[in-house]
């Protein structure tokens, strides 16, 4: 595979025979030679219908399948597998004839030959390396249309890129001085692109007017089964491989001004596009990459952080056991956002939808259509459109952490922009970040972590009980907001995060109210169920502000179930970002 040349930079090829062709020359002898030839060549039969594998050991053209009788020297695959390979091959046949494809076995007779008979394979006599040749790009099996919008009919395909036709670059009036976004659908049912298209390129066109936003187009083999259009994403991703090789090598347009955005299946399309360039594209963005037949993929079918400079990636809609999530749980770029946890976004539930058309119409029904799924892309165009109102998401070990408040620093790259405007920070790990947003647009929201410390004389616990927590700033005030903690006890701390949708400014005040969790509730009939609270530590995501607030009315506030609110403000004699009181 790499003496063809062609695909000597694909990861399949660096990944698999980077030791087992390269190395296997010097170290043949040694039993982990064979090791790794067999098991590295069983691996590569798992992807004989990858078009890579079609392409170079086509099925008709294999010597012979195992248990069966090779044919004559003279038979086919003339310059790729030649006759004089039969003797080498035969040599050993009992390892083999353990090959479960004939794809897996001529592969492993190709690498017999290539290190038994040395006169097969031209090398250099300095490396002992075999020498990739190069071909010039085959455009004619490319099928994808790359349509470049403008920016005055964003939903219309005027003009089309070809690739090797160098006259439709001018004649679309490409940029060559500016960047290109690369947009790739998902899934279709109708065919048709979905009404999220032209919506991403017009906001593209407003943050970037001199841009290049080009849609690729692939709805034919997106409108199959599922599972066909799945397997389809490699095909579109080596089309658009071929598409960026053909402009950095023809017009010598820089890769580092291409920004790849994949919804779905098109965000593996985008990987896949990434890990067959000759250089690396500069930012590959997933939304909601998909999640069947790709939760446990392997990297080079899927998107991955490999595939770009920087690759981030938003999850929208990661329900239900991994294998059957519409999108794909695990993280699969150098930053994962999984905003309200990644399982469901707010506004799309039914009760949510019928008040959203109520109030605008069916102008954003399509946000309703698959409405988590599609959220992601909805986020990315919020970050585009509303670069004053730029969502923050925090780093956390899980969702858990999350919900009690327990993520909110920006301490060594601990929070990001959400979005076109992400910090391109790239660790050695992926880092999963969270945060919540509001159900429609502008969807930043404000967050606040809440401590408390609950004393009390007698020693109780309950379960799963309601509060609501008002908060009182220099701009607005934010009321009732409704939390429910799974357990309080007394003296015990507990901690809990708080949004909200506007902009309170400086806190200067809160209130908390302890309800009952049922109306039924006989118990405070004759229990008196009261938590003491000396102070309340609050600190804001946004501004990374701690603040220390102390009960109104005394040293500690009385707070009754089923009783009005408490009142804590600013304690006077804490510093706002005194850090020991943390």
């Amino acid at each position: 595979m790499l003496y063809l040349g062609r695909y000597s930079g694909h990861r399949l090829c660096r990944h698999i025979l980077k030791y087992a062709m390269l190395y296997l020359g010097r170290y043949s002898r040694h039993p982990l030679c064979t090791h790794i030839l067999k098991y590295a060549m069983l691996y590569v039969g798992r992807y004989s219908g990858h078009p890579l594998c079609r392409h170079i050991l086509k099925p008709q053209t294999l010597l012979w399948h195992p248990g069966g009788t090779p044919p004559s020297p003279a038979g086919r695959l003339p310059g790729l597998l030649p006759g004089a390979c039969l003797p080498a091959c035969s040599a050993h046949r009992p390892v083999l004839d353990t090959m479960r494809s004939g794809v897996t076995w001529a592969l492993v007779c190709w690498t017999l030959c290539a290190w038994t008979l040395p006169g097969v394979c031209p090398q250099s006599p300095a490396s002992g390396t075999v020498i990739p040749t190069q071909e010039p790009i085959d455009f004619n099996d490319i099928e994808s249309k790359f349509s470049l919008r403008t920016i005055e009919e964003p939903e219309e395909d005027i003009c089309f890129l070809v690739p090797g036709e160098g006259d439709s670059v001018s004649r679309c009036n490409f940029n060559h001085t500016s960047k290109t976004f690369v947009v790739i659908h998902g899934w279709t049912v109708t065919g048709m692109y979905e009404s999220w298209v032209p919506k991403l390129v017009a906001a593209l066109y407003k943050r970037e007017p001199d841009s290049n936003v080009v849609v690729v187009d692939w709805l034919s083999r997106a409108q199959q089964h599922y599972p066909v259009s799945a397997g389809y994403t490699q095909l579109v991703g080596q089309d658009v491989a071929k598409f960026i090789d053909w402009m950095e090598g023809e017009f010598d347009y820089p890769v580092d001004n291409v920004h790849l955005l994949g919804y779905s299946l098109g965000a593996h399309a985008a990987g896949v596009a990434g890990s067959l360039t000759k250089k690396k594209v500069q930012r590959i963005t997933g939304l909601d990459p998909a999640g069947p037949n790709f939760e446990y993929a392997e990297d080079i079918i899927r998107l991955s952080p490999d595939d770009a400079d920087f690759v981030d990636v938003l999850h929208t809609y990661t329900r239900g056991s991994p294998d059957r999530s519409i999108g794909i749980q695990k993280p699969v770029g150098h930053v994962d956002i999984y905003p309200n946890g990644g399982s469901f976004q707010p506004g799309c539930n039914l009760g949510e939808a019928l008040r959203i058309i109520a109030g605008n119409g069916f102008g954003d029904i399509d946000q309703l259509v698959k409405c988590s799924h599609e959220r992601s892309i909805h986020l990315f165009i919020d970050s585009l459109l509303h670069d004053e109102k730029q969502s923050m998401a925090y780093r956390c070990n899980s969702k858990e952490a999350f919900e009690k408040g327990l993520c909110l620093s920006c301490r060594k790259n601990r929070c990001n922009t959400l979005g076109y405007k992400v910090n391109k920070v790239r660790g050695k790990r992926s880092s999963k970040m969270y945060l919540k947003t509001r159900s429609q647009m502008p969807y930043k929201v404000f967050h606040y972590q809440v401590k408390v410390h609950f004393f009390g004389k007698k020693n109780f616990t309950k379960t799963d009980q309601p509060f609501k927590v008002s908060l009182y700033g220099t701009y607005d005030e934010h009321l009732n907001m409704a939390i429910v903690l799974p357990e309080v006890s007394t003296n015990k701390t507990y901690s809990f995060l708080l949004y909200t949708e506007v902009d309170i400014g400086d806190l200067l005040m809160l209130k908390m109210q302890w309800e009952k969790d049922s109306i039924f509730d006989w118990s405070d009939w004759w229990t008196t169920y009261m938590l003491d609270i000396q102070k309340v530590r609050v600190k804001s995501g946004e501004t990374q502000k701690k603040l220390v607030f102390c009960s109104k009315d005394g040293t500690f506030a009385h707070l009754q179930r089923g009783k009005g609110p408490v009142v804590f403000v600013k304690c006077q004699d804490h510093a706002s970002n005194k850090h020991n009181d943390w």
